[in-house]
């Protein structure tokens, strides 16, 4: 029974290729349920992110088996093969402990990351998903992380994703923020994110819109800006410069016509749209409309070579530190008591299987 990871990352494929596959937190159970169940995979972890799809898990083998994985996930025969890769034993934990630490990231040492594996390992552990590998491979990666960020300095003044789209909207504008509105259409973590990098940069207004008002309300007057109420978001847009869209929806939110609707109101002022959702919240069409500047998940990355070259120094130090957790870890799954037969992973309870998903009862 090998440790896999199976997946695709913005390295090998287009968000509107990653969209396709993208798994809300609350759906993580019930999507990690059915790999397990119709993959035949003794442990199972699922992380999905802005910028990969991941499955991680314990198999008597998988190659072969993967897009098929991926297919569970869509409910479509798509072909994901082009943009698939597998890492098994060893490589698998490698991987794991480099995404984990931000090594893997677009932008280099990022620590949001971390957050997001431990919410997919949690989530698996809740209902039951992970046996002894997962949970030993899961507690490592943890252990490496706070190994990297302590004896390294690859995080020290290390970006968010949200911080490096006000970074574009600075390019855009000429780096003058001051005289500027900006809209937050979502008040997740992304949103609050650009928020802050905007308060700092020395923003005049920001608006934030939200599909709970409160949560909008509140969030705004942290930062001396006005809430928005969703319905109204895009007669609001007329006042912005420069909007940030993360909303989570598995919809588009923004369409064309929505966008076209406020252009004669704006008098011709240039509108910076920069969309870090996935799936993306704007319609790509919006990009064909007249001084509109569309700009999604895809297009961060040359901003984000820009903010690594002084955090690559760092890289040869952390890649030492997952080399000897790797090889510990590895010796342990290895030893003639981890040899022993491996003990079927029941689903938790109150799960069940329902057609073709499998959720909680």
């Amino acid at each position: 029974m090998n440790i896999f990871v199976a997946g695709l990352s913005y390295k090998t494929t287009p968000v509107e290729v990653r969209e396709k596959l993208a798994v809300h937190r609350s759906r993580l159970q019930c999507c990690g349920c059915r790999l397990k169940l119709r993959g035949n995979l003794a442990e199972v972890v699922l992380l999905s992110t802005c910028n990969r799809v991941e499955i991680y898990g314990v198999a008597p083998w998988i190659q072969g088996r993967v897009q098929r994985l991926f297919q569970e996930l869509t409910g479509s025969d798509f072909d994901f093969t082009p943009h698939l890769y597998v890492k098994e034993g060893a490589a698998a934990a490698e991987h794991l402990f480099a995404v984990a630490s931000g090594l893997d990231s677009l932008v280099i040492g990022e620590t949001e990351i971390t957050g997001q594996v431990k919410t997919a390992y949690q989530a698996a552990k809740d209902a039951g998903l992970v046996g002894k590998k997962m949970n030993r491979l899961f507690q490592t990666a943890l252990s490496v992380v706070k190994a990297v960020r302590t004896n390294t300095g690859i995080g020290r003044g290390a970006t968010s994703v949200g911080s490096v789209a006000v970074e574009l909207a600075e390019k855009v504008f000429d780096r003058d923020l001051s005289k500027k509105t900006v809209m937050i259409l979502g008040a997740g973590k992304m949103g609050e994110a650009c928020v802050k990098h905007l308060a700092k940069r020395g923003a005049k207004t920001v608006l934030v819109s939200n599909r709970s008002f409160e949560r909008a309300e509140r969030l705004a007057a942290e930062f001396g800006g006005r809430a928005v109420r969703i319905e109204d978001s895009a007669a609001a847009m007329t006042e912005a410069d420069i909007l940030v869209s993360s909303t989570g929806s598995p919809d588009l939110v923004l369409k064309r016509e929505d966008v076209a609707k406020i252009l004669p109101a704006r008098r011709h002022r240039p509108l910076v749209l920069v969309d870090i959702a996935v799936p993306r919240d704007i319609d790509p069409a919006v990009a064909e409309l007249p001084d509109v500047y569309l700009y999604d998940i895809d297009d961060l990355e040359a901003v984000v070579r820009e903010n690594t070259k002084n955090r690559e120094q760092e890289l040869a130090v952390c890649r030492q530190i997952i080399a000897e957790h790797v090889m510990e870890l590895m010796e342990r799954f290895n030893s003639p008591y981890a040899r022993r037969a491996p003990v079927a992973v029941e689903t938790a309870p109150g799960w069940t299987i329902d057609g073709a998903s499998v959720c909680r009862a």
